[in-house]
């Protein structure tokens, strides 16, 4: 009698472990799915708010590399003498000030990007330094002119540089 009742137990019993069992898999399934629609939810408010910061970021980075285009640099900003050597620091320090007013832009762009805008800048330097080491540029006129009429048949590192990140750009608009 003793085994008939363990076996009765175990009738009554084996339904209700199956039953809590089931009940607690799809509670738990439930809970964890409700935690990844709300991490979810999270994440798109945070890229809704942070869209129109990174979008300002490229705005401002498109401008640095518009300032700092060498056609536009030497056409604002005029040789104060004719020394070619003082002209061309005062070029690369505007340049250097320019990058240095926009460092915190990098935080809302890609690190490709970044990297780009960095070699875009260097490029635009070693492109002023490189003419002024040539012997036939002797004044600051002509280093200006020099640079100027180097750019008719090349692109400017700006120009790539804004193009990349015009890419990137509309790349932002495919994530939503």
């Amino acid at each position: 009698m003793d085994t008939n009742k363990l076996i009765e137990l175990a009738f009554y019993t084996l339904p209700a472990l199956i039953t809590g069992g089931v009940a607690y898999y799809f509670f738990n399934m439930h809970t964890k799915n409700e935690e990844g629609r709300r991490r979810y939810l999270i994440h798109k408010e945070a890229q809704k708010n942070a869209l129109p910061l990174r979008l300002q970021a490229y705005e401002r980075l498109t401008l640095f590399l518009e300032r700092i285009n060498p056609a536009k640099l030497l056409i604002r900003i005029t040789p104060q003498s004719s020394n070619k050597f003082d002209y061309e620091e005062y070029l690369v320090s505007q340049i250097e000030v320019e990058y240095e007013h926009n460092l915190a832009q990098q935080i809302y762009v890609s690190s490709e990007s970044w990297d780009i805008i960095t070699t875009a800048k260097n490029a635009t330097i070693q492109m002023i330094r490189k003419t002024n080491l040539d012997p036939k540029v002797t004044t600051a006129q002509e280093l200006r002119e020099t640079v100027l009429s180097g750019l008719f048949d090349r692109q400017t590192p700006s120009s790539v540089a804004i193009a990349h990140l015009k890419n990137e750009v509309s790349g932002l608009w495919k994530e939503d």
